[in-house]
C-alpha cells in the first residue's frame, strides 16, 4: 500500500520589510509594537528587536509600508524617517513639479517630497527601510528619468554635473542651430512674400504658390521632427496619461498649426472657402525660438550652481602622507585619522587635522570669507580645502570624508538650496492647476473665435488657440524661487554664511530683534589683562613677574590673562613655595621669600590690608566692565589689576547697521549685571538680560518672542537651548559644534558682520523671488487675454504665435538673469580684516 502525502496550499508570496523605530525602552515596549505590527491586516509575521530598534515584518507585497508606521505610531512609538535624495530628468517647468512631486508622495513608505526645478533634484522624507526602487519607479511611471543620488557628493560627482549640463547645453545649442538653419528659409518663403513684394513676385515666378507651400512643408515637418522631436518624446505621453506639461502645450500648438497647413496644402477642399492658409513657418518658428530659450536656461542653470560645484571643486583629489618608508602620495580616500601630512608650499590641505610642525599662512578665504590668510603653527587647526602659502607644515589628521567641515558644508548649503520656501506654497497650489486652465483657455479661444470671429474664423480660431497654449507655458513660474535661492545660498556660502535650513533664508528678513549672546559672541571669549595700576615705590616688571608667578599655579581663565600678559613682556617667572588658595576670593604664596598675596577686595580685607587708596580707580574700572583684583607684597598694597573679556574689532559696527536697519538689538548673558550693561553701553544695545543660566537663556528669548521675530546668535553649549528656541538661530563658526548644530545659520568666520550680511542676503534673495514670480505671474495674466484676441475688437491687434514662442522663452531667460544677479551681491559690511 502507497502512502499519500497530503497536498500542501501554495505558499502565498511575501515580503519583508525592516523599519527603524524610536522610543522602545524594555520588553513590554517590544510586545506591544509587536501586536500593533501583527493587528495589521497583511502582515504575516512581526519581530522587534530592543537592541537594535528594529521590526522586521513579514507581509503582503501590496502592504505599504505607511500602514504598518501608521500602526507603530498608534502603539505610542514612532517610526524613523531617513532622507533620500533622487536627481530627475526630464522636467522643464511648474506642472513637471507637481506631477513629480504627486507621484512621490503617492509612493509607499514617502512622507513628505519636495522637488526643485533649479537643482533637478527630490528630496524624500520616508520611512527608513521603504523601498527606495519602488519610490524611484513612480517617478519613471510618471513620465521622467531617474538619477540615483549619493548625500556626499565630492569633486568627482562636481565633475559630472558639470558635465551633464554642459552636454545639455551643447545639445539644445546643436539643435537650435539646425532648427534655425531650416527655419530661415521657411520664413523667407512665407513671411518674405507677405512684406516684400520682389520676395513674393520671385516665389510665384520661380517655385509657383503649390511648389513653396510643398517646400514650406517639408522643412517645418523636418525641424518639427528633427530637432524639435524632444518636445514630442516627452508631451505626448504625458498627454496620453492626462498628465499635460509644458512639452504636450508646445506638441498642441504646433501640431494644430502644422496639421492645419498640411491640410491646407494638400486637401485644400476639406477646408471652407477662403480659409486654405499655412502656417508653417509659425510651427518651425516656435520650435526654434522655444529651444533658443532652453539654450539659454541650460546655460543660465549652469550658472546658479557654480558656487556649491566651487565648494565640491576644493576638495584635494591626493594627499602626501608619511609613512615609515617616507612621504607617500595616496588618495584623500585613503587617508585615516589619525595621520601625519605634509603640506608644501601652495598646495591644498587635503583633510582636516592639526598642525604637529612647522608654520604657514593658510588662504580659508572661500571657506569663511575672510580676505587676509590666517597663520597656522604647531596646535593650530587646519580646515580641508584651503589653500596653503608659502610655509611648510605637517599636520595629523582628525577628520576625514563626509566628516570633514568641507563636506558638512557643502551638505549645508545643498539642503538649503534643494528646501522649498514658505513663499513657493502658494505658488505650488496656482501650478498645480495651470496646465489644465490653459488647455481650458485655448479651447474657449478656438470656439469663441470660431463662432464669433471673422473669415476665415476657422483659421482665426487655430491661430490664436495656438498662441494660448504656446504662451502659457509655466517655465518662468517653476523657476522663479529654486534659482533664486541657489543663488542666494551659493553666494552666501561665499561670504562665509551658512544657511542650514533652507526656510531660515526668509525667515531671517522677517525678524525684528537680534539677541546677541555675550562671551564669546560680542567679546573674545578670552580674558586679557588691561589694567595695572601700581602704588607709590613699585616697578611693573616686578609686580607683574611676582603675580604672574603666583597665577601661574592656578587654572582660572584670569590667572591665564596675567600669565599671558607677563609672557608677552618677555618675563621669567619665579619660584613660588607654599601656594595657598582662597576659595572665591585669591591666591598666596612665598616669592623671594616675601609672601605675595593676589585676589579681591575680600582677599586684602581678610589680610589686614587696606584698598581705600584705589577706590576710585576700582570704581571706574567696575563701571567700564572690568573685574579689578589687587596685588600685595610683604602686607604692602602693591597694585590693582584689571581684567576683562575685550570687545570684538566688529561688533560695535554690527549692531549700529542692525539698528539702522530698524532692527531691536538685545544681550543675553550669565555674566554678571554690572559687566554685561557696561558692554552694552559701549555697543549701544537697547536691553539687557544678566546673570542668567542656559535655561533662563531660553525664558529670556520666549519673553522677546511674545511680542517680535527674534534671532539669537551665540557661540557655546550653553547658548543650544537659546538657539533652537529662537525664530532663527545663528551660531559662529569659531563655536562649539553643538551651537553649529543648533542653529539654522551658520557664520564661518565668527565675524559678527556677518549677522547684518545674512539679514541684507535674506532680504534680497526673497526680493528677487519676489520680482521673479511678479514677472512670471504678471506676464501669464497680461499677455494670455491678449493672445486670446481680447484686444482684436478694440483695435484689431491679435498675438501671433511666432511672437508668443518668443515671449514665453523670454520669460524664463528673465527670470534666470534676475536670480543670477545675486552673485554680485555685496554687503554693505565687509568681512573684517584681522591682522595675520
Amino acid at each position: 500500500m502507497t502512502a499519500h502525502t497530503p497536498l500542501q496550499p501554495p505558499l502565498t508570496a511575501s515580503k519583508t520589510t525592516t523599519l527603524a523605530i524610536d522610543g522602545m525602552s524594555c520588553a513590554a515596549c517590544v510586545a506591544r509594537v509587536e501586536k500593533a505590527l501583527a493587528a495589521v491586516p497583511g502582515v504575516i509575521g512581526a519581530s522587534v528587536n530592543l537592541a537594535t530598534e528594529r521590526a522586521t515584518v513579514t507581509h503582503d507585497p501590496g502592504l505599504e509600508p505607511n500602514r504598518m508606521a501608521e500602526a507603530i505610531k498608534a502603539s505610542g512609538y514612532t517610526p524613523r524617517l531617513a532622507t533620500h535624495a533622487i536627481a530627475i530628468e526630464g522636467m522643464s517647468c511648474a506642472s513637471c513639479v507637481g506631477r513629480v512631486e504627486k507621484a512621490l508622495s503617492a509612493a509607499p513608505g514617502v512622507q513628505e517630497a519636495s522637488v526643485n526645478l533649479a537643482t533637478e533634484t527630490a528630496t524624500v522624507r520616508l520611512i527608513e527601510g521603504a523601498d527606495i526602487a519602488a519610490i524611484e519607479a513612480s517617478v519613471i511611471k510618471a513620465g521622467y528619468a531617474v538619477r540615483p543620488q549619493t548625500a556626499d557628493r565630492m569633486a568627482t560627482d562636481a565633475d559630472e554635473t558639470g558635465d551633464r549640463q554642459s552636454r545639455e547645453a551643447a545639445r539644445l545649442a546643436r539643435a537650435f542651430a539646425i532648427a534655425a538653419a531650416l527655419t530661415l528659409p521657411l520664413v523667407l518663403l512665407e513671411m518674405g512674400s507677405h512684406l516684400v513684394p520682389a520676395i513674393h513676385h520671385w516665389v510665384m515666378a520661380t517655385l509657383g504658390l503649390d511648389l513653396s507651400r510643398r517646400l514650406q512643408f517639408a522643412l517645418a515637418t523636418l525641424v518639427l521632427f528633427g530637432p524639435g522631436l524632444t518636445f514630442f518624446r516627452k508631451g505626448v505621453p504625458n498627454l496620453l496619461r492626462l498628465a499635460p506639461d509644458m512639452n504636450a502645450l508646445v506638441v498642441l500648438g504646433t501640431m494644430a498649426a502644422w496639421s492645419y497647413s498640411l491640410m491646407a496644402t494638400f486637401l485644400p477642399s476639406i477646408l471652407p472657402p477662403g480659409t486654405d492658409n499655412v502656417y508653417f513657418e509659425a510651427a518651425a518658428v516656435i520650435v526654434t525660438l522655444i529651444l533658443l530659450g532652453r539654450m539659454l536656461e541650460a546655460r543660465a542653470k549652469g550658472r546658479t550652481g557654480q558656487a556649491i560645484r566651487r565648494l565640491m571643486g576644493l576638495q584635494a583629489r591626493t594627499a602626501r602622507v608619511i609613512r615609515a618608508e617616507g612621504v607617500v602620495e595616496v588618495p584623500v580616500s585613503a587617508v585615516k585619522r589619525g595621520d601625519r601630512v605634509l603640506i608644501r608650499p601652495g598646495e591644498k590641505i587635503p583633510v582636516d587635522g592639526e598642525v604637529t610642525e612647522g608654520r604657514s599662512l593658510v588662504d580659508q578665504s572661500m571657506m569663511t570669507g575672510e580676505p587676509l590668510p590666517v597663520a597656522v603653527s604647531e596646535g593650530a587647526p587646519v580646515v580641508g580645502g584651503t589653500i596653503n602659502g608659502t610655509g611648510t607644515f605637517t599636520f595629523v589628521v582628525t577628520k576625514t570624508g563626509a566628516d570633514t567641515l568641507l563636506s558638512q558644508i557643502i551638505r549645508m548649503v545643498e539642503t538649503a538650496q534643494g528646501a522649498k520656501l514658505p513663499i513657493q506654497a502658494a505658488v505650488d497650489r496656482i501650478t498645480a492647476r495651470f496646465v489644465p486652465a490653459v488647455l481650458a483657455a485655448a479651447l474657449l479661444t478656438f470656439a469663441a473665435w470660431l463662432i464669433l470671429g471673422p473669415t476665415p474664423s476657422l483659421a482665426h480660431a487655430t491661430i490664436n488657440a495656438v498662441a494660448v497654449l504656446i504662451i502659457a507655458c509655466p517655465c518662468a513660474m517653476g523657476l522663479a524661487t529654486p534659482t533664486s535661492i541657489m543663488v542666494g545660498t551659493g553666494r552666501a556660502a561665499e561670504l562665509g554664511i551658512l544657511f542650514r535650513r533652507g526656510d531660515a533664508l526668509q525667515g531671517l528678513r522677517d525678524v525684528d530683534v537680534v539677541a546677541f549672546d555675550k562671551t564669546g559672541t560680542l567679546t573674545q571669549g578670552k580674558p586679557e589683562l588691561t589694567d595695572l595700576v601700581l602704588m607709590r615705590d613699585f616697578e611693573r616688571a616686578d609686580v607683574l613677574r611676582r603675580v604672574a608667578s603666583l597665577e601661574a599655579r592656578s587654572e582660572h581663565p584670569i590667572a591665564a590673562a596675567i600669565v599671558s600678559a607677563a609672557e608677552r613682556e618677555g618675563l621669567t617667572l619665579m619660584n613660588v613655595t607654599d601656594v595657598a588658595a582662597l576659595p572665591g576670593s585669591g591666591v598666596k604664596g612665598i616669592i623671594d621669600g616675601e609672601v605675595v598675596l593676589v585676589g579681591s577686595n575680600r582677599a586684602m580685607r581678610d589680610d589686614g590690608i587696606d584698598v581705600s587708596a584705589l577706590a576710585t580707580q576700582a570704581a571706574e574700572l567696575g563701571d567700564a566692565g572690568k573685574s579689578p583684583l589687587y596685588a600685595a607684597i610683604d602686607g604692602r598694597l602693591a597694585a590693582m589689576i584689571a581684567v576683562s573679556d575685550p570687545v570684538k574689532a566688529n561688533s560695535a559696527s554690527a549692531i549700529a547697521a542692525l539698528k539702522a536697519s530698524g532692527l531691536k538689538v538685545a544681550m543675553i548673558t550669565g555674566d554678571n549685571s554690572r559687566t554685561a550693561h557696561a558692554v552694552a553701553r559701549s555697543l549701544g544695545i537697547d536691553e539687557v538680560v544678566a546673570d542668567v543660566l542656559p535655561g533662563g537663556k531660553v525664558d529670556a528669548v520666549k519673553a522677546l518672542r511674545r511680542n517680535a521675530r527674534v534671532a539669537f546668535v551665540g557661540d557655546g553649549i550653553n547658548d543650544a537651548p537659546a538657539l533652537s528656541e529662537a525664530d532663527i538661530g545663528i551660531a559662529l563658526g569659531t563655536g562649539t559644534d553643538i551651537a553649529m548644530e543648533s542653529a539654522d545659520v551658520v557664520l564661518m568666520s565668527g565675524d559678527l558682520a556677518g549677522v547684518p550680511r545674512a539679514i541684507a542676503i535674506s532680504t534680497a534673495t526673497i526680493r528677487n523671488i519676489r520680482q521673479n514670480l511678479f514677472w512670471a505671474f504678471a506676464y501669464n495674466v497680461s499677455l494670455v487675454p491678449v493672445a486670446a484676441g481680447i484686444l482684436y475688437p478694440v483695435n484689431g491687434m491679435l498675438l501671433s504665435p511666432v511672437l508668443a514662442a518668443g515671449a514665453m522663452s523670454l520669460s524664463s531667460v528673465f527670470v534666470l538673469g534676475n536670480a543670477l544677479r545675486l552673485r554680485r551681491f555685496s554687503p554693505a559690511i565687509q568681512p573684517e580684516r584681522t591682522p595675520s
